[in-house]
């Protein structure tokens, strides 16, 4: 079943371009924020998240909604929407929002679709794509990071997104599939060496990244994890940040803290490097995605790299669930998304014509 009226809440970077990718697409587009921005081109209303008569009220008469809102925010946003039966979207990293959701999918009329964004989201696309390639799959491995194209510091980051959301990454534990057993192991640790376009980066484990990857390939592949992408330094300072000053225990001052200290930037980077590793006819095989995506120019305006991917990501899983490419209710799986239909919607197809070496362009303009 199709469906056009469609609430985005928060419209932060990543909320206002995504409402703006679905009004190009043909959405009618209703925004929601505590604050409204100016100079919009779609209508929007004040809103409190956190009331759930407001939510209640803003979303009736709407065919679904998209929360571009903390992580904590969530669970509530997705009640009210299986309340009314209607579509739900997130962006969520958090693993306990994740779940409350999953059981809200149970009885849902209408699509519940967390983790929508770029990891998790779009490298759960890709990977399942690289892993059905092959006639047996032994290992998944999921990399990706946001970071500043010119770091400065020992940190060598900024915080293009939310601290809050970075800090529980950190410290949250991590789901993985090792040897063949699910399991869930510390973060900030498994640390090793990756290298995206001759640039050195690390990876180390942190929480949430690789969505419902370990539920759908328990049994049939042996070892599945996710890690984030830093410059190499960085999960050292971290470690003696929350572990040996003990700021483990104080995560919202440790976000505001990093916050204050490393501000977002307008030139970022994002890097992904995702892998399966198994058979192809008889004989053994590596298959990898490797990208790095710049900002580019959408809808008249330049956009950070991790706004535009989180973005895109979203809509284009979106816009597949009006086409009746996926299912029209219950609990939707980013792996479960075919990467080659995503790639053919407006907004997944941003992630083949976006080159690196183009830099900045203008795409929906």
């Amino acid at each position: 079943m199709t469906f056009r009226e469609i609430a985005v809440l928060g419209l932060g970077s990543v909320g206002r371009l995504a409402a703006e990718l679905l009004q190009e697409t043909g959405f009618d587009v209703t925004g929601l924020d505590e604050r409204v921005p100016e100079s919009l081109s779609f209508p929007c209303a004040p809103i409190d998240a956190s009331d759930e008569a407001q939510l209640s009220y803003a979303l009736s008469g709407r065919e679904a909604v998209l929360s571009c809102l903390p992580y904590d925010l969530n669970a509530a946003v997705a009640t009210v929407a299986h309340q009314l039966g209607i579509h739900y979207f997130d962006l969520t990293e958090d693993v306990s929002t994740t779940q409350r959701i999953l059981g809200l999918a149970e009885t849902s009329t209408a699509v519940m679709a967390p983790q929508c964004g770029l990891a998790p989201g779009f490298v759960g696309i890709v990977t399942a794509d690289l892993a059905a390639r092959l006639d047996t799959c032994r290992s998944l491995k999921l990399r990706a990071g946001a970071l500043p194209q010119h770091p400065s510091g020992r940190l060598g980051y900024a915080f293009n997104w939310s601290p809050m959301g970075v800090v529980n990454e950190y410290l949250n534990d991590c789901e993985v599939i090792e040897d063949g057993v699910h399991k869930f192991v510390s973060p900030m640790e498994w640390h090793e060496t990756v290298y995206v376009g001759g640039t050195k980066l690390e990876a180390f484990t942190t929480s949430g990244g690789i969505g419902t990857m370990c539920s759908s390939y328990l049994g049939y592949v042996d070892n599945v994890d996710y890690k984030t992408l830093r410059y190499p330094g960085h999960v050292d300072l971290m470690n003696f940040l929350f572990h040996e000053l003990l700021m483990r225990e104080r995560r919202t001052l440790s976000s505001e803290i990093l916050r204050r200290a490393k501000p977002p930037v307008k030139d970022d980077i994002v890097y992904v490097h995702i892998a399966a590793e198994g058979e192809e006819g008889g004989n053994p095989l590596r298959l990898e995605y490797v990208r790095s995506f710049l900002p580019i120019r959408l809808c008249g305006r330049s956009r950070t790299a991790i706004a535009w991917t989180t973005a895109a990501s979203a809509v284009g899983v979106i816009e597949l669930v009006r086409r009746g490419e996926l299912p029209a209710k219950g609990f939707l799986k980013q792996e479960a998304v075919p990467f080659a239909s995503f790639t053919l919607t407006p907004t997944g197809s941003l992630f083949v014509e976006s080159d690196p070496a183009v830099g900045h362009r203008d795409l929906l303009a």
